[in-house]
């Protein structure tokens, strides 16, 4: 029996059904859902998906692959080519406009205009879920990835009276907290990692040349003055703030550093909420989250987003399936579910976040809306939101490579600008 609480969600889908064949609408909706989210919160909020997906009178699979988005790319890629091209992937950025262009993406109007998605998505979104005009994709939530993270117990010890606002306070924060004992910044050193912490510094430094360089591709902006003094106070931040322990260190082991009080401060994506709610950590007593910090004053967010691309399909009970899954995670009860598990905030603008969300996240869709009002908004290089992906990697190669060696910050500029021209 449907409920009444089900009957917004499944309205959209008869609306869609409508326009289908008589046979798509007598089909039995079913999904195998191609990601990344194998294990920890990451697994647990995309089981909620399933779960409700499941309740609505669909048949739920799903592949996961575990490691970096490479590997679902890989995957994705090996099905097209076989002719088993998935019903449901997640992809995000460029991607998404990428695998459109192919001809192979299922068209969501339909679908998306019985839900009001243009208005209710977050305007950010919308032409990413929209690269040619048409509805092809559905954001399942937003990640503010310029967080930074501080334990208040180790600022206190060390003299430091509030989180740095600026990086010239970020450094004289460190030199005390180093010289209480305290390591300052909890780092593990992977490609994502750096790039993600070197998000924060560029975009801190200097917003136009991160929209220029990172954004643009602008290669000649990768080489100016503005990124070699980036890359000056990344140098200071891995020599001094950071430990000789970092290469390697899992993510949950630089997320623990930071809330046990081994270290002040972590740069990292809302995605720590998850973990630090699976660590049984409080907000408040272990840690606090505040923008990284910027020197031109403000309000800033750099934005990610996890997002399900539909692939058409022949048989019916994938077609249907597809309508069901898009309408299930634009659904205001998905969107609260999954991003309370999974740290981020709700891709749609009109969900409350006062019950059941963490400070963080609701601090996360308050800055959201200023730095959308002030336009300090950009999307996020290092999570694939920006650059093509082949861009991208050559950016990240020489970022963990300048991390983890004595490579100067002139050379790191070049090389990272000599990378991209050479993946153009």
């Amino acid at each position: 029996m449907t409920s009444r609480r089900n009957l917004p969600l499944l309205a959209g889908v008869g609306a869609m059904a409508l326009a289908l064949s008589a046979g798509f609408a007598s089909a039995t909706p079913r999904t195998n859902m191609l990601h990344q989210w194998a294990t920890g919160s990451d697994a647990e909020a995309i089981a909620k998906l399933g779960e409700m997906f499941t309740a609505e009178g669909g048949t739920w699979e799903q592949t996961s692959i575990a490691g970096h988005t490479a590997n679902t790319l890989a995957k994705l890629r090996a099905d097209v080519v076989a002719g088993n091209a998935p019903p449901a992937v997640q992809l995000k950025g460029p991607e998404i406009a990428e695998w459109n262009g192919t001809g192979m993406t299922m068209n969501l109007d339909e679908v998306a205009t019985a839900g009001n998605w243009d208005s209710v998505v977050a305007p950010e979104l919308i032409e990413v879920m929209k690269p040619a005009g048409s509805w092809v994709a559905v954001p399942m939530n937003i990640h503010r990835v310029n967080w930074m993270y501080y334990n208040p117990s180790v600022l206190e010890a060390a003299g430091v009276a509030e989180a740095p606002k600026t990086w010239d306070e970020f450094n004289a924060a460190c030199e005390k907290i180093v010289a209480a004992g305290k390591i300052c910044v909890a780092h593990g050193s992977f490609d994502w990692t750096d790039a993600t912490t070197f998000d924060s510094i560029v975009y801190g430094m200097d917003r136009d040349l991160y929209r220029s360089a990172f954004v643009e591709g602008d290669t000649e902006a990768m080489r100016s003055q503005p990124m070699i003094d980036a890359f000056a106070e990344y140098r200071r931040i891995v020599d001094e703030w950071m430990d000789p322990g970092m290469p390697g260190r899992p993510f949950e082991e630089e997320v623990a550093m930071m809330a046990n009080g081994d270290a002040a401060f972590l740069f990292m994506g809302d995605w720590t909420i998850g973990t630090l709610n699976a660590g049984g950590y409080t907000f408040g007593e272990d840690y606090e989250c505040t923008q990284a910090p910027v020197n031109w004053g403000g309000d800033g967010y750099i934005l990610n987003a996890d997002s399900v691309v539909f692939f058409q399909q022949d048989d019916p009970d994938y077609q249907e399936g597809s309508v069901l899954l898009a309408n299930t995670i634009m659904s205001p009860e998905f969107q609260t579910v999954f991003n309370q598990a999974k740290g981020s905030i709700p891709a749609r603008m009109d969900v409350d976040l006062s019950q059941g969300f963490n400070p963080c996240q609701v601090k996360s869709q308050e800055d959201l809306a200023k730095s959308i009002e002030q336009g300090t908004l950009v999307r996020s290089m290092a999570h694939n939101m920006t650059v093509p992906q082949a861009m991208r990697g050559a950016m990240m190669e020489v970022i963990t490579e300048f991390v983890n060696s004595d490579m100067a910050p002139e050379d790191a500029a070049n090389a990272m600008a000599d990378a991209v021209e050479a993946n153009m």
